[in-house]
C-alpha cells in the first residue's frame, strides 16, 4: 500500500525541496523551528502527509492527546507532511518536508520521498539539522555545509562529507536522492551541549540564513531575531550565576576554532551558483 496520502498535486516550477525532522537531528529543534518558519513566511500549504502505521515504533514515538477549548479530546499521532509555496518572484517554488524521525522502514520511508521529488520534478534539495558540540552560546553558530556531489560542493564552498559512523534518517534521504540524481546540500547547525534541552532560536536563525541564501528565499526573519536576542542573555545570565559554568563557557570562548563549513558569501552569489549547477545538472 502507497503510504503517500496525497490531499493535492501542486504544480509547481522548477521546485527545490528542503528537508528537516524533530528527533535525533535535532538538537535544540533547531533545524525544526527553521522549516517551520520558513513554511509559514512563506505561506506554504500541506499537498501530502506520509501514513505513520508502518514506519513508527507508538511505544518509542508516543502519539499525544489534545483537548480543544471545548473538551473535544483528539489524538495527535507523529508523522510527516509535505508542503508547497509558490515562489512569483524567483525561479524555483518550494517543497518543504518536516515531521518527525520516523523509527522503522527507512529504505520504505525514503523510496516514498525520492518518489514525491521525482513525481514533482525536484531540482535540488537542502537538509537542516543540528548537533550538539562544545561550543559558546555567545559565539556566532558555526553551520557546516556538505555535499555529495563534488562540483556541488566546490560551487557553493560546501565540503564533500567525510563522516563515518551512525546516521540519522537525513543521512539516509540524501543517499537515496543523490542515488536518484537529485542533488542534495546539507546543512548543520552546532548547538552548546550545555543548554541542549534548550530551544535555540540562534542556530536556528543560522540555518534558515544559510538555507534561504541557497534556495534563493531571502529570509523573513525578524522575530527569529528578536528571540536570538533574548535567548543569548538570558543563557549568559544563567552562566554567569555558576562560577563553574561561567569558566568553562569562558574557556569555550578562548578555544574555539574558525568557523567549519560554508564560506559566508552573499546570498544573491549563491543563489546564482545554484542556478548555474542546476542548469548544467540538467544537461
Amino acid at each position: 500500500m502507497d503510504p503517500v496520502r496525497w490531499h493535492s498535486h501542486p504544480r509547481l516550477r522548477r521546485p527545490m525541496m528542503v528537508v528537516a525532522f524533530e528527533g535525533w537531528n535535532d538538537a535544540a529543534d533547531a533545524a525544526s523551528t527553521a522549516i517551520d518558519h520558513l513554511a509559514r513566511t512563506c505561506q506554504a500549504e500541506a499537498f501530502a502527509s506520509i501514513d505513520p502505521e508502518e514506519f513508527f515504533d507508538f511505544t518509542a514515538t508516543r502519539p499525544r492527546a489534545r483537548i480543544d477549548a471545548d473538551l473535544n479530546r483528539s489524538i495527535e499521532w507523529p508523522g510527516n507532511e509535505l508542503l508547497a509555496a509558490h515562489r512569483p518572484d524567483g525561479p524555483h517554488d518550494l517543497v518543504l518536508l518536516s515531521g518527525t524521525e520516523p523509527n522503522l522502514r527507512w529504505r520504505t520511508f525514503a523510496e516514498a520521498i525520492v518518489g514525491i521529488a521525482v513525481e514533482l520534478g525536484v531540482q535540488m534539495t537542502v537538509s537542516l539539522g543540528a548537533l550538539l558540540a562544545d561550543v559558546a552560546h555567545t559565539r556566532p553558530v558555526r553551520v557546516t555545509g556538505t555535499a555529495a556531489d563534488g562540483e556541488l560542493a566546490e560551487r557553493l564552498h560546501l565540503r564533500r562529507s567525510r563522516y563515518e559512523g551512525p546516521t540519522g534518517i537525513l543521512g539516509i534521504l540524501s543517499d537515496s536522492l543523490g542515488r536518484a540524481g537529485i542533488p542534495t546540500a546539507s546543512l548543520w547547525a552546532a548547538v552548546p551541549h550545555y543548554v541542549s534541552q534548550t530551544p535555540s532560536p540562534k542556530a536556528a536563525l543560522a540555518l534558515l540564513e544559510r538555507a534561504s541564501s541557497i534556495i534563493g528565499v531571502p529570509p523573513d526573519a525578524l522575530d527569529l531575531q528578536i528571540a536570538s536576542s533574548s535567548y543569548e542573555r538570558q543563557v549568559t545570565d544563567l552562566v554567569q550565576a555558576d562560577p563553574d559554568v561561567a569558566e568553562y563557557v569562558a574557556q569555550l570562548e578562548r578555544d574555539e576554532p574558525e568557523a567549519d563549513g560554508i564560506t559566508m558569501t552573499a546570498g544573491e552569489s549563491l543563489a546564482e551558483e545554484v542556478e548555474r549547477f542546476l542548469r548544467e545538472h540538467g544537461k
